[in-house]
């Protein structure tokens, strides 16, 4: 297993990164994700930590706070130290009937932190990450409230997850100008079927040394090596019955066509390919890898010792690269002649 700077930190964590979805009793929309109990997800735990692993995510959203249980109950259960994980959560969702028990004000956050707490039977959370937007709380309060969670050392480092570019922008200038703790990480979906954030995210958590966690990585099971342009709805798979995240399909059939032969020729799953191509890509941390069964985390696990070629990371990257969209090809056009020396007369660089 390899291990990877939490953006701009000195924290370590695996490339891989155990996500707990899945940690549920499958009520409500948790029952197309999974229902893994609690000697199930002992096990995930353990093989997780076996292979290196020491990276966790979970959200107190995830089937009510059950995700967040059963994952605090398995360290307790296994009896790691806590300084053997890097634990991260995340807090904004609704968890009650109340008209504030949702968002990122400071009072949701702070009951929030304090829930998440006690649900995982610890006394600080590594990675505290907004879930999504807050359109109503301005964003200082939220960050005052995120500021003084460090300080009160319940949370070590903070996040955020789905937030536009420009929102994330803002937020850093404002930590910036009012000494407040910086966001350090950006959980955002990526796949190879879906590079949407490559447009605006990828600059900015370049440029501000952001560590990016990845989200449903196999686009919702539609890389799974299940799915196909001659099966594009088997029976029994979770993407058949809740079409999430949304993917073009057209293009995703394309990228399928390409990694199947690649696959072949490594002897592996279509899901380990798409899971090393995540993993060939600069700008990601961790890939989060959520499972239901043994054999799924240690199919995804194997995908870290793959190294695709040159030739193999070209193809797939032709297949699955976005179509031009402005300003983007606006701005490769006029700063064309930065590159190299210019020919004046023909209005193109030389070298």
């Amino acid at each position: 297993m390899k291990y990877k700077q939490l953006g701009n930190t000195g924290i370590l964590v695996s490339q891989l990164c155990l996500g707990t979805m899945t940690f549920s009793s499958g009520q409500g929309i948790y029952q197309h994700i999974g229902n893994v109990g609690q000697d199930t997800a002992d096990q995930l735990v353990k093989a997780s930590l076996d292979a290196g692993i020491n990276f966790f995510d979970t959200a107190d959203v995830y089937s009510a706070g059950e995700s967040e249980s059963t994952l605090g109950n398995a360290f307790r259960n296994l009896g790691v130290p806590r300084t053997d994980f890097v634990l991260a959560t995340k807090g904004y969702s609704r968890m009650g009937p109340g008209r504030n028990d949702v968002g990122a004000s400071r009072g949701h956050l702070m009951d929030a932190v304090h829930a998440s707490l006690r649900r995982l039977h610890t006394d600080h959370i590594d990675l505290y990450q907004i879930h999504a937007t807050d359109t109503v709380t301005p964003i200082e309060e939220t960050l005052r409230a995120l500021d003084d969670l460090i300080t009160q050392g319940k949370v070590r480092y903070i996040g955020v997850s789905n937030w536009a570019a420009w929102r994330i922008a803002t937020a850093l200038g404002i930590s910036n100008a009012r000494h407040y703790a910086r966001f350090a990480t950006v959980q955002a979906y990526y796949s190879v079927a879906g590079r949407d954030l490559e447009r605006e995210l990828v600059p900015l958590m370049q440029h501000e040394k952001l560590g990016l966690m990845v989200w449903s990585p196999l686009a919702g099971g539609l890389l799974s090596g299940r799915f196909s342009r001659h099966n594009q709805n088997p029976a029994g798979s979770r993407r058949s019955a809740f079409d999430f995240p949304i993917v073009d399909k057209a293009r995703a059939w394309d990228v399928l066509d390409v990694m199947a032969p690649i696959a072949a020729r490594h002897g592996c799953s279509v899901a380990r390919i798409a899971l090393a191509w995540l993993l060939s890509r600069e700008v990601v941390t961790s890939v989060i890898v959520g499972a239901k069964r043994l054999d799924q985390l240690t199919d995804n696990i194997e995908a870290a010792k793959i190294e695709l070629t040159r030739d193999e990371l070209a193809a797939i990257d032709a297949a699955s690269t976005l179509p031009p969209e402005y300003p983007g090809w606006m701005l490769e056009t006029q700063g064309a002649d930065r590159l190299g020396p210019v020919d004046l007369w023909a209005g193109k660089t030389t070298s």
